[in-house]
C-alpha cells in the first residue's frame, strides 16, 4: 500500500483517480524491461500522455534513478529550459525537499544576447545558469529545446560542468532526436531520455514528480 503523503494528490478523489490510472497502465502494458524504480517513472510518463510507446522510448543511464534521488534528497536545484516545466512542477512537493526550480528563457539579457549572437534563447539561458553556478550538482530538465540540451553537453565536455542528472526530453523535428542521442553517449553524467522525436515538458514534469515520490518513499 502506498504510504506517501507529500507527493500524493491532495484529495482522496484525486488519489483514487491517479491510482486507478496507474493500475490500468500496469494492466495494459504487457511486458517491459525496466527495473521497479525505472518503471515507476515510465508509468507516470505514460499516465501523463496516454502514450504506451514510452514503454521502450524511455531510456535510463544505469545510475540515473540513484543519482536523481540523491540530488532531490540533498535539495539540489532544478534548472529547466522553459518556464512550462517550472510551472508544472508541484511547489509543495519541491519545497518539502528544499528544492528550487529555475529557468532563464524569458530574461531580457538572455533575449538580447541571443539576438546579438544569432543563437537561441535556450542556449543563452543555459549559459546564464552556468555563470550563476547552478548547473553543477543540479537536475537539468530539458523538455522543449534541443539547443539547450546540446549546450549543456558542450558545457560538460568543454567546461567540465557536472550535473547530478539530466532529464533530456526535447521534442520536435530539428535536432531533438540527435541531441538525445548525443546525451545517451555520455557515461559520466546520469541521464533519462526519450529516444527519437517524442518528448515534451509534460514528460519531464512527470519524470521529476515520479522521482519526488520515490524520494519520499525512500526517506521514510
Amino acid at each position: 500500500m502506498n504510504t506517501n503523503i507529500i507527493t500524493e494528490q491532495m484529495t482522496q478523489a484525486g488519489q483514487k483517480i491517479e491510482h486507478d490510472s496507474f493500475a490500468i497502465v500496469d494492466q495494459e502494458i504487457g511486458t517491459h524491461h525496466y527495473t521497479e524504480a525505472q518503471w515507476h517513472i515510465v508509468r507516470r510518463m505514460i499516465h501523463a500522455t496516454a502514450d504506451f510507446e514510452f514503454n521502450g522510448l524511455a531510456r535510463f543511464h544505469p545510475q540515473a534513478v540513484e543519482a536523481g534521488l540523491a540530488a532531490i534528497l540533498s535539495g539540489a536545484a532544478i534548472v529547466a529550459d522553459v518556464e512550462m516545466i517550472c510551472v508544472g512542477l508541484s511547489k509543495p512537493r519541491l519545497s518539502h525537499f528544499g528544492v528550487n526550480s529555475h529557468h532563464f528563457i524569458a530574461d531580457a539579457d538572455v533575449i538580447t544576447t541571443a539576438k546579438a549572437e544569432n543563437s537561441t534563447r535556450a542556449v543563452q539561458a543555459m549559459r546564464k545558469a552556468h555563470r550563476a553556478q547552478l548547473l553543477d550538482n543540479s537536475i537539468v530538465a530539458v523538455g522543449n529545446a534541443p539547443t539547450a540540451l546540446l549546450e549543456v553537453i558542450r558545457l560538460i565536455k568543454e567546461d567540465y560542468i557536472k550535473p547530478a542528472l539530466i532529464v533530456g526530453m526535447p521534442v520536435g523535428f530539428v535536432s531533438a532526436a540527435e541531441s538525445k542521442a548525443a546525451l545517451e553517449q555520455l557515461d559520466n553524467i546520469p541521464w533519462i531520455i526519450t529516444h527519437g522525436r517524442k518528448g515534451g515538458s509534460t514528460l519531464v514534469v512527470a519524470a521529476v514528480h515520479a522521482l519526488l515520490a520515490l524520494a519520499e518513499a525512500q526517506s521514510k
